[in-house]
């Protein structure tokens, strides 16, 4: 069976990061230029991740990682739905619209996606938002597929190593995106990826994967020097020329001159570091109201496509990390090849 050791010739993973931004075409140039690309998959349908991953296939004979978030359908409580509504008033009229659209969907069904995930047959699967159950666990196994599992404290990561994980990505608090957070709150997990490293690190027998604020090949090696085998690296890879954001965020991101991220509920329920903007502050006052996750993620969709369609910055989700003011605009290709010559010269 592949093991960690045997993925590719750099300790580098690109992080999945969903929304549109992991395409094919970035997923494929990571690997091929000797990390490991991965594929954000949560909120794609089971054939979506199927054709995906076949996509990847076409640009690649590397391994490859696909993410999902480990999550139940939510049940709907329509007294509640109004008045989590009528908190994103304020940003409908931003938009120009009288009341926000009630969304058709609130999420994909995790066990339809796991059965596409084992179809797909990736070299790695990573999961967060939970852990998964033994039976899961075993079903993935059983197809040769390595697994991951997400923490943002120590709890957590023995959780993961006691259910059979292949390895455990440590989260720090500066990491972009959406927190894995299943034991505790949320706002509890407050660990640097640093002081989060040197607390697990006792406690594993299996590889760990640092994440969170690592942007250059130094960095990479402080974390290899820490005891981190891996690194998970996402916000570097967002101004890529392979990565699926929109050129308005892609600016946003390159115009960051110092760390203006901060984390927050309103956009989906769930804590998210991201870089402020109108959306966040008009929903400031009401952020810790909003109904769990993926409940808000839905209601904000339709806000978060018009935006994205008039090139609204202020009114998107821009995921970055505290490393954003770092950010280049580069190949993939041009970025490992920085990666891989800083690390060896650390």
């Amino acid at each position: 069976m592949l093991t960690m050791d045997h993925l590719c010739p750099y300790p580098i993973i690109q992080a999945p990061m969903a929304g549109g931004a992991t395409t094919p075409e970035l997923v494929a140039a990571v690997s091929n230029a000797g990390g490991l690309g991965s594929l954000a998959a949560p909120l794609l349908s089971p054939l979506a991740i199927i054709e995906q991953a076949e996509h990847i296939r076409r640009l690649t004979d590397k391994p490859f990682a696909i993410n999902l978030f480990v999550q139940a359908r939510p049940t709907i409580d329509f007294a509640a739905l109004e008045s989590a509504k009528l908190l994103l008033q304020p940003v409908c009229q931003e938009l120009g619209w009288e009341a926000l659209p009630t969304p058709t969907r609130w999420c994909e069904d995790f066990e339809s996606q796991l059965d596409a995930l084992i179809t797909a047959h990736p070299a790695m699967a990573s999961f967060t938002f939970d852990v998964l159950h033994g039976s899961q666990m075993q079903r993935l196994h059983d197809a040769g597929i390595l697994v991951v599992g997400t923490a943002t404290n120590l709890q957590e990561a023995i959780v993961w190593q006691a259910i059979g994980a292949d390895a455990v990505c440590l989260q720090g608090v500066e990491a972009g995106g959406h927190r894995g957070t299943f034991i505790g709150a949320q706002q509890a997990s407050t660990l640097g990826t640093m002081a989060l490293l040197k607390a697990c690190l006792p406690h594993m027998q299996i590889p760990l994967i640092a994440a969170g604020g690592i942007m250059d090949g130094h960095d990479i090696a402080a974390m290899r020097a820490a005891g981190a085998q891996w690194v998970q690296m996402g916000t570097a890879f967002l101004t890529t020329l392979e990565s699926g954001i929109s050129s308005a965020y892609k600016q946003r991101l390159l115009q960051a001159e110092s760390d203006t991220t901060r984390q927050t509920r309103a956009f989906s329920g769930r804590y998210a570091r991201g870089l402020d903007n109108r959306f966040m502050q008009l929903m400031a006052g009401v952020a810790e109201q909003v109904p769990a996750y993926p409940v808000q993620n839905a209601l904000t969709g339709s806000i978060r496509a018009a935006a994205a369609k008039e090139n609204n910055t202020e009114l998107m989700s821009l995921w970055c990390g505290q490393g954003v003011a770092r950010s280049k605009e580069i190949s993939v290709a041009d970025l490992m090849a920085e990666l891989v010559r800083d690390m060896q010269t650390a």
